[in-house]
């Protein structure tokens, strides 16, 4: 759905930025352009115009805050419902899972996670030191 909204709102800017085919005055009658002066008060007294809807419609408005709220939450929700997917998702065996919520405000935790540490000594050491260096660190006592 959000993808739909946005492709909505991009096509929409795009129809808007592309530039329009204007007629001459001697290509038919009734053809006016608008001037940026016209365009600019017709905007100047929709906003007008909309800053006093709520007064002049108190009940529309209550309405559409309560609707507001409702869609606000629903998207939070979706969007936790997302997140918690994603994470299960992404989990893997060797990870824990994110805990969210009333688990994690319990301390529920996971089981910890195995050591990575799987290189020996010998296999840090450099190799510009020869093998005789190397020999000696694999010989040392881990400590």
């Amino acid at each position: 759905m959000g993808f739909l909204l946005r492709t909505a709102f991009w096509l929409g800017v795009v129809a808007v930025l592309l530039p329009t085919v204007t007629r001459s005055p001697t290509d038919g009658p009734g053809q006016s352009a608008v001037s940026a002066a016209d365009a600019a008060t017709a905007a100047a007294s929709t906003v007008s115009d909309m800053r006093q809807f709520c007064s002049r419609q108190p009940d529309v408005c209550a309405v559409g805050a309560q609707v507001a709220v409702s869609i606000g939450q629903k998207a939070q929700a979706g969007a936790k419902i997302m997140y918690e997917m994603v994470s299960e998702t992404l989990a893997g065996s060797e990870r824990a899972p994110v805990t969210t919520g009333a688990a994690a405000a319990k301390g529920d935790l996971a089981r910890p996670v195995a050591s990575q540490h799987t290189l020996s000594a010998a296999d840090l050491a450099p190799d510009w030191r020869g093998t005789s260096a190397r020999r000696e660190i694999a010989a040392r006592p881990p400590g």
